[in-house]
């Protein structure tokens, strides 16, 4: 937040004069619109100063030190004071006033002590406090002066400060208004009156009834304000900047490529909300703007505006939402949808008349067809409002709240998922909210990246124990159809007992944990790469048919090839045949072997971690069976796993059996994959090709010149040249000029819109002549 200008009536107050580019820090104001003004406008000028000094909550900290080194001291040796607030906005106003000539000193035995421009120390004792809330929208404080005489300084929003003065420059004082509103400054009144005795003793009797009412308190005392607060004597107004965070436009350009729908809610007046919603990328200069505002439904009536809304919407977008075409063609046009909070309250008022009265539904569906929407003068609970609204929408989206202040808490409470910024605004949205983050940005990566992977790993988790727990469960349902139901287990209880506690367990764990099937880099470079998993797209009841699906047709393979090759019982050489546990111990080997390489082709990254838990649970499954087999264990009663997973091994058929039906099991799936990555690839799929086939041709972003070429291609390019144009590149290019040509040092990732696929696609360019570097 940083302090602007102030207007006081009509005349514009600037900290710094700006002479020929250069500031004039010896300059305290500088009149930009009328002449300076006269002896009664000084008086107004300095009273307006005053009240800034004195409407407010901020606090005084001398010589703050953080970490050892002392921020309050001035180049030349004097100690300086730091101010704290709970609104960045009051420290920025007191600053601002500080810079003009006015410094706020401290508040010492419920007094207050300006230093004025003349070095005199004036004090103002604090007679009431009459706290911001967001249904008012403005403060006031009570004070009384050296000379006796009781003021009543008030500041807020101009709505709410405008319809309670009766006396001031009202039209000048808006028009700056407006003007600061457009340029994207966030704007503040104030206004005063002045108390007699009488006046101010029958003031501190409402407020005294209203705080010692033990029933509807809060309610009293908002009706005790509303009747203190009137019939005031408008001041003037101030400007401060509310500055974007650093990389805030990329973000939320970001997110509009990822496919997601943002709203804004803001307690900013329209203008203000506007300019920076362009600021932010959130609108567009070719941003068709609806306006649901007040203004418009005074001329009109509430349901043809909407109705009129719906129509220009609607025909050119049809059937289709916004949701369905958004990003994909330049031909949709481009809306964004503006509305106040007076018109949603009636939007969101229930009627009585009925589906004609209920304009909720007609609201939500030009919503959905704009690819911004801005909520301008919002109350917290509006917020939260919109929030359960949009949650209980016939699409049922998953919603996000992001905020980082206190009037952001219940918006964060509603959603689904709440991230609270930790910012000068306070801690409360942090500490309400499931994720904190230090900065806007981060909320990019936080989603695009982090969340994309976990997307991917949590759907593979519930999936694949799904999966890998009908390949345990059904060849054992298939086996009391051969054993007379007799409750005979197929595997042995060792077994039982270790197959999701050891045998497959840590694989799928680590996978959900560390698994990255597209590098972090590219996430965040191509954010349409999240349309892939948009729309909960990988926990659909057809991907869960087929895991399903596969699941039984492995357990089929396991149970009946097993059980055909036990046809021939003569397994071994010295003609032993083999009992029910040999034969449920083939059926448990060829399950575990499966599942764990069935995840195996699933992984995309590979780290010496995977090796190790995969390789090593299969290493551990055989070591533990010659264990559990092999050894008398004292403890036991009875062994009937012993010598039996020797046995088994000592036969070549088992062997070839259970090579056979690991490959036949895996087959459907490669076939699918196979199949899919040709006809169907998704965006990632394309990527991932793409990057095999650079690492196959041994090519990196900083490979060497010479290892691109072998000399013998180089003579020949060189005497038949065939210059070729690159397209866009993803990446940074290291190239050279040399003997007349320019050559590219590594194999390029160009960027295509793929007519099939709404998706990005990625196609691999050798390495070549360049015509343009």
């Amino acid at each position: 937040m940083e302090f602007i200008e102030c207007c006081v009536d009509g005349h514009v107050y600037v900290p710094d004069a700006i002479c020929n580019g250069q500031i004039l820090t010896g300059t305290v104001g500088m009149d930009m619109i009328d002449s300076s003004p006269g002896a009664g406008g000084k008086e107004r000028e300095e009273l307006f100063f005053r009240a800034l000094c004195l409407c407010h909550t901020v606090q005084v900290k001398e010589e703050e030190s953080v970490d050892g080194i002392k921020k309050g001291l001035q180049p030349c040796g004097k100690s300086s004071s730091v101010y704290i607030s709970s609104s960045p906005d009051e420290v920025a106003l007191v600053e601002g006033m500080k810079r003009l000539g006015f410094t706020y000193l401290r508040l010492k035995d419920n007094h207050m002590e300006i230093l004025n421009r003349d070095d005199d120390i004036e004090r103002f004792e604090l007679m009431e406090v009459l706290s911001f809330d967001s249904v008012r929208r403005r403060m006031s404080v009570i004070v009384k002066s050296s000379t006796g005489e009781y003021y009543l300084f008030c500041k807020g929003a101009d709505s709410s400060i405008f319809p309670r003065v009766i006396k001031g420059k009202v039209d000048q004082v808006r028009a700056r208004v407006e003007h600061n509103a457009v340029e994207g400054l966030r704007t503040l009144c104030v206004a005063y009156k002045s108390l007699a005795q009488e006046e101010y003793e029958s003031v501190c009797k409402q407020i005294n009834t209203a705080k010692l009412a033990l029933q509807d308190r809060d309610k009293k005392l908002a009706e005790a304000f509303d009747v203190i607060e009137r019939d005031l004597i408008l001041l003037g107004a101030t400007a401060v900047e509310d500055r974007l965070q650093d990389k805030a436009a990329d973000t939320i350009e970001s997110l509009h490529k990822a496919g997601m729908k943002v709203w804004v809610l803001t307690g900013d007046k329209m203008e203000t909300a506007a300019a920076t919603c362009y600021a932010c990328k959130l609108f567009h200069r070719n941003t068709q703007i609806l306006e649901l505002t007040t203004k418009r439904t005074e001329e009109q009536s509430l349901h043809d505006v909407l109705f009129d809304l719906s129509k220009t919407v609607l025909r050119h977008c049809g059937s289709l939402t916004r949701d369905t075409v958004s990003g994909l063609s330049h031909d949709v046009p481009d809306y964004g949808l503006i509305i106040d909070g007076a018109t949603l309250s009636s939007v969101m008022k229930p009627t009585e008349e009925g589906s004609s009265g209920n304009y909720k539904e007609i609201f939500l569906e030009i919503c959905r067809n704009c690819s911004a929407v801005l909520c301008c003068r919002m109350a917290p609970l509006q917020k939260a409002q919109i929030v359960k609204m949009i949650k209980t929408s016939k699409e049922h989206p998953i919603t996000l709240a992001i905020g980082d202040g206190a009037n952001d808490v219940s918006m964060i409470l509603e959603a689904h998922v709440g991230i609270g910024i930790m910012g000068k605004e306070g801690r409360q949205a942090a500490r309400n909210s499931d994720y904190a983050i230090p900065k806007f940005k981060h909320l990019k990566k936080m989603l695009l990246v982090h969340g994309h992977y976990y997307y991917i790993r949590i759907s593979e988790l519930v999936q694949y124990f799904f999966y890998k727990n009908v390949c345990f469960i059904f060849p054992q349902f298939l086996y009391q159809f051969f054993c007379g139901f007799s409750q005979q287990p197929l595997y042995d209880t060792a077994y039982l007992t270790l197959y999701n506690i050891s045998f497959t367990s840590l694989p799928i764990l680590l996978y959900s944990l560390i698994e990255q099937h597209v590098n972090m880099d590219i996430l965040k470079r191509d954010p349409s790469l999240y349309r892939d998993i948009a729309k909960n797209s990988l926990l659909r009841w057809r991907i869960f048919i087929y895991w399903t699906l596969l699941g039984v047709f492995d357990a089929v393979v396991f149970f009946f090839g097993a059980y055909f090759l036990f046809d021939n019982t003569t397994f071994t050489s010295n003609g032993q045949m083999f009992g029910n546990w040999t034969f449920g111990t083939l059926v448990f080997t060829v399950l575990v072997f499966t599942v764990t390489l069935k995840l195996a082709l699933d992984t995309q990254y590979w780290t010496w971690i995977n090796h190790f838990v995969i390789w090593g649970s299969l290493l551990f499954y055989v070591i533990f069976s010659l264990l559990w087999g092999g050894i008398i264990w004292p403890f036991l009663n009875y062994q009937r796993m012993y010598y039996v997973f020797m046995q088994m091994l000592s036969s070549g058929p088992a062997w070839l059996g259970i090579i056979l039906l690991i490959t036949i099991s895996l087959i459907p799936d490669m076939l699918k994959k196979v199949i899919c990555r040709q006809l169907w690839p998704t965006s990632a799929e394309r990527i991932q090709n793409a990057l095999k086939h650079s690492k196959r041709d041994n090519v990196s972003e900083f490979s060497p010149h010479s290892n691109l070429k072998t000399s013998k291609s180089k003579s020949s390019e060189h005497r038949n040249p065939q210059p070729t144009r690159s397209g866009r590149l993803s990446k940074k290019m290291m190239c050279t000029h040399w003997g007349g040509n320019d050559y590219c040092t590594f194999n390029s990732f160009s960027f295509s819109d793929s007519p099939h696929n709404s998706s990005a696609s990625y196609s691999d360019r050798g390495s070549g002549l360049e015509t343009s570097v």
